[in-house]
């Protein structure tokens, strides 16, 4: 009788070690499948994580660049000493403009008078690129919208050389890297 208690203990001591065992194996299956959807969870953070960066970066890129055309576009345009630099504004600015024809015309006029006339050089204009700040808006459909106040130090014949504040007004197409429209207003 002691054997046969002693069996049975033996018995449900081994049943329940197996019953353990399988729990603890079931267990650890399952901390397996946890283990290996954190790791897909993090793969996928760490992709969202880089492309985030990478717009970031190509964003940041363009922001700087579309900044960068404008101020150049602004030392070009607004730096002349006689009627041939004048006549040279859209040569110096033409790699960074995709201005349509009509913009074009009305940005770069001739300078001359209605005699045909320098009026630059008649009237002794000149004008100086002193300094600028720049501005960018957010990214839409592959343009960056720009603003500058720009400084310009202008004189004429019988003018003193005075400081003249403009806003430039310009879209940057992030496609062709070029300024696309501009707008010109004087501040008063």
């Amino acid at each position: 009788m002691k054997n046969k208690v002693l069996l049975s203990i033996i018995g449900l001591l081994l049943i329940s070690l197996g019953i353990m065992m399988s729990i603890t194996n079931g267990k650890r299956a399952q901390i397996k499948q946890v283990r290996k959807e954190v790791s897909q969870v993090n793969k996928q953070q760490k992709q969202v994580t880089t492309q985030i960066d990478n717009s970031q970066t190509t964003y940041n890129a363009n922001d700087q660049m579309a900044k960068s055309k404008l101020l150049e576009f602004a030392k070009a345009y607004y730096t002349f000493s006689s009627q041939a630099d004048y006549d040279k504004r859209f040569s110096k600015a033409s790699s960074i403009l995709a201005l349509s024809k009509n913009q074009k015309n009305n940005l770069f006029d001739s300078g001359l008078d209605a005699t045909g006339g320098s009026r630059i050089d008649n009237l002794g204009l000149t004008s100086q690129y002193k300094t600028a700040t720049s501005y960018t808006s957010d990214l839409d459909n592959q343009t960056i919208e720009a603003l500058a106040t720009v400084v310009v130090k202008t004189s004429g014949t019988a003018q003193k050389a005075i400081n003249q504040t403009i806003l430039l007004h310009g879209w940057f197409d992030t496609q062709t890297q070029k300024l696309t429209s501009i707008k010109i207003n004087q501040i008063q």
